[in-house]
């Protein structure tokens, strides 16, 4: 969203009577895709545990281990408190595919248990991240169609890749705990190569849109904004499901025919995500270099870390899948890029956590 929408989601909803203390204000107006935070610090904490930083992983690991169960307290208390302000973003077309943060959110969060050999709970957070997927899926799409107008929701705004960003998550944490699952595993390989299929199709409908509001529509500043790395993201965990899905063995011929197409379109994949990151620097050289537009703190940051992050995992996951090493210097690289930048937002939102807690003193002092 543009930083007008962003102010307004620091207000309170209309008819919401204002709470009397700060966590009360930061739950009611709770950003619906605050998990990208979780995405943002798992994905870099996993790739780091690839690449043998342990270190430094199980810090962000502990850092995740608090911040998920935690936003997700805060959204079962919006739902419970603030019904209105959470029913509001549901079916607000900008907003609704932001949910979409809490199935990847999640799964990423159970990659980093499945890593530390918490296998029986990562189970149970890929399970509830389907099962929220399966509710949000069809539920978002019937609000783009139904409650869309032609001024209403803009796919530069509204963090519509979100929901292929969550679809891929599933297939990636899918694809550790299926070999696991004895006689289920087959069905649930098929039901990943048919998750990861869906993604790119997804992809593919939203892309066209994407580029035709970019390249052939009026842009400015405020259409320029952290969500449009999301765009890269989503092709980047595209890329990195292809990947996951060639080195499992499924053990299953019929899948096992499909790995010369995932090989192809898994590589061009890869490369799409590549050819966006120039682009989308340039975006923000024009933004806040050219148009001089002030770079402060909005948590939709996080959305610029988490694909930073999952190119870095994607480049070294495919650089395994295609036996090409070279691709696993690109992710050794990017992986300390990402750090810097989550390091960057991780401040600001401190920064912003505090001056939002004084404000709020000193407002409610009058």
């Amino acid at each position: 969203m543009p930083p007008s929408q962003e102010t307004a989601r620091s207000a309170l909803p209309a008819g919401l009577r204002k709470p009397r203390t700060w966590s009360g204000h930061q739950i009611a107006t709770l950003n619906p895709g605050c998990f990208a935070l979780v995405m943002a610090t798992g994905i870099i904490s996993n790739t780091l545990f690839l690449e043998g930083h342990r270190e430094l992983s199980d810090a962000l690991f502990a850092f995740n281990a608090v911040a998920y169960p935690w936003l997700l307290l805060l959204t079962v208390l919006r739902f419970i408190r603030f019904r209105h302000a959470a029913w509001s973003d549901l079916i607000d077309p900008n907003l609704v595919f932001s949910f979409f943060t809490i199935v990847a959110g999640s799964d990423v969060f159970g990659v980093g248990l499945h890593l530390r050999g918490h296998a029986s709970v990562a189970l149970g957070l890929w399970l509830f991240a389907l099962l929220i997927w399966f509710g949000l899926i069809y539920f978002s799409f019937a609000v783009l169609t139904f409650l869309n107008t032609v001024q209403g929701a803009d796919v530069v705004h509204g963090a519509w890749l979100n929901a292929i960003v969550g679809t891929q998550s599933l297939v990636i944490l899918g694809a550790l705990i299926a070999p696991a699952l004895g006689d289920l595993g087959g069905t649930v390989f098929v039901l990943l190569h048919m998750l990861w299929g869906v993604g790119l199709g997804l992809y593919g409908i939203f892309i066209a849109l994407f580029a035709y509001r970019i390249f052939f529509s009026a842009v400015g500043p405020d259409d320029i904004t952290p969500v449009l790395w999301v765009v890269m993201g989503a092709a980047a965990i595209t890329t990195n499901a292809g990947s996951v899905l060639i080195v499992t063995d499924s053990a299953m011929p019929f899948l096992n025919s499909m790995r010369p197409f995932i090989d192809g379109v898994t590589l061009i994949m890869w490369a799409w995500a590549t050819w966006w990151i120039p682009l989308l620097v340039l975006f923000g050289i024009w933004k806040h270099g050219i148009r001089r537009v002030p770079l402060t703190y909005t948590p939709m940051l996080w959305s610029m870390v988490f694909p930073l992050g999952m190119y870095a995992l994607a480049s070294r996951r495919l650089s395994l899948a295609a036996d090409f090493p070279p691709l696993d210097a690109i992710s050794q690289v990017m992986i300390w890029v990402a750090l810097a930048a989550w390091a960057a937002t991780a401040a600001g939102f401190v920064a912003s956590s505090w001056t939002s807690f004084r404000a709020f003193r000193l407002s409610s002092a009058q």
